[in-house]
């Protein structure tokens, strides 16, 4: 989902106790953020111009 970059860290800490939070901030940003600009932000234009 959208707040996947919220529940890496908390995530990657319960399950990989040494794991650099860091890390997992990244990966996830590394997933949702080119997603969301190639999909999500053609999708919600789509909607916006459908809407008006």
């Amino acid at each position: 989902g959208s707040a996947s970059y919220i529940a890496a860290p908390t995530a990657m800490r319960i399950a990989v106790p040494e794991a650099n939070p860091a890390l997992g901030v990244a990966a996830a940003l590394a997933v949702t953020f080119p997603f969301n600009l190639l999909v999500g932000i053609p999708l919600y234009l789509w909607w916006a111009q459908a809407m008006a």
